[in-house]
């Protein structure tokens, strides 16, 4: 059974704080939107679905919290709690999609208590929904991969990135569940250890053969022979199929053509961004201290100057496949993307 990363019950907010993980498996429970906001912007809860899903509660713990007694009051208390939550993780597109269906159900209502009801059951029929969509993925994706496949994957893309089994580690799941015999390699991740952390915990957790490795063994392993195939997630998609994805998925990407192994992303079709071009993508930059030191423990001189982008973008030439809920997209991309958004519809 794969860990749950975020739930409501009794109009609260309940995460897993990943940021504990893997020493201690601990709740967190929020009732206020605020506190949401916070918990996405420091990685307590992380993943593009998961936040999404994240996004969408905290805007309806933000209709509970409201005093305002009429409609256009607590739409507008609604779009400033929105600006904030957005604000904390501008790349990953699920965010924003989740954001806006919540404000799209809210503008619907008529009245303040019809208001309140609505979000919370739509954003309840969010994280439902997200389960689902996973699941169906995972059997697109399953087919993909053969008996005794060695399976890399960089970052966490599973039941912690979402609400509950995963995009790119649901793949994974689905093929081990079809009976295929496969080992997973997991890439440490710098510099937050999401690999080492999440995936490597919940792949354990799950009973699926898991190595870890270095960032820097990632073209040693696929030079030797050690990779068969390679899984991601993604925090956002183009109509073009340009990828952004957690720093360091373009070098494995780009190591993974050089040795001609076949690299797939996972990802729900919320996670596509059909307007954008890649030179509007802004890409989140984190704070110099997650790459000066190791918890408490500081690797680097004082005063460095350090850049640490926490996304980078992945061209579609050396994407072999995109997995999702509705089929799997190949080259040339803008046309097949464009066939499964009108099979969604």
């Amino acid at each position: 059974m794969s860990l749950k990363t975020v739930e409501w019950k009794d109009n609260s907010v309940i995460m897993i704080n990943q940021t504990k993980l893997p020493n201690v498996l601990e709740y967190v429970t929020y009732t206020d939107y605020n506190q949401v906001a916070d918990a996405i912007r420091t990685l307590v809860v992380r993943g593009a679905p998961a936040i999404g899903v994240s996004g969408a509660f905290g805007l309806a713990l933000a209709a509970l919290q409201s005093d305002a007694t009429k409609k256009d009051d607590l739409i507008l208390y609604m779009e400033t709690a929105k600006k904030i939550l957005f604000e904390t993780r501008p790349t990953a597109v699920n965010l924003a999609w989740g954001l806006d269906k919540i404000m799209q159900v809210a503008n619907q209502a008529t009245t303040v208590q019809e208001i309140r009801n609505n979000v919370v059951e739509h954003a309840k029929k969010m994280a439902e929904d997200d389960i689902q969509i996973n699941m169906t993925m995972g059997k697109n994706g399953s087919k993909l991969f053969d008996d005794n496949d060695t399976i890399m994957t960089h970052c966490n893309a599973g039941a912690l990135a979402t609400v509950g089994y995963g995009t790119a580690l649901g793949v994974i799941r689905a093929t081990r569940d079809s009976g295929k015999n496969i080992k997973v390699i997991a890439t440490e991740t710098r510099p937050i250890q999401q690999g080492s952390r999440l995936t490597a915990f919940e792949l354990k957790h799950d009973g699926i053969d898991v190595s870890l490795i270095p960032d820097t063994a990632v073209g040693y392993s696929m030079a030797n022979g050690l990779v068969d195939k390679i899984i991601v997630g993604a925090d956002r998609i183009l109509r073009t199929g340009h990828v952004y994805n957690k720093i360091g998925t373009y070098q494995v990407a780009t190591m993974a053509g050089r040795h001609n192994i076949p690299f797939y992303v996972a990802a729900p079709l919320s996670t596509f961004d059909m307007k954008s071009n890649p030179e509007d993508v802004i890409i989140e930059q984190r704070k110099g201290s997650e790459v000066t030191g190791i918890g408490d423990k500081k690797t680097a001189p004082d005063g460095i100057n350090v850049i640490n982008p926490a996304f980078d973008m992945t061209p579609p030439e050396l994407i072999t496949g995109i997995i999702t809920e509705k089929g799997v997209a190949k080259a040339p991309f803008e046309k097949s993307i464009k066939k499964l958004f009108q099979a969604n519809k």
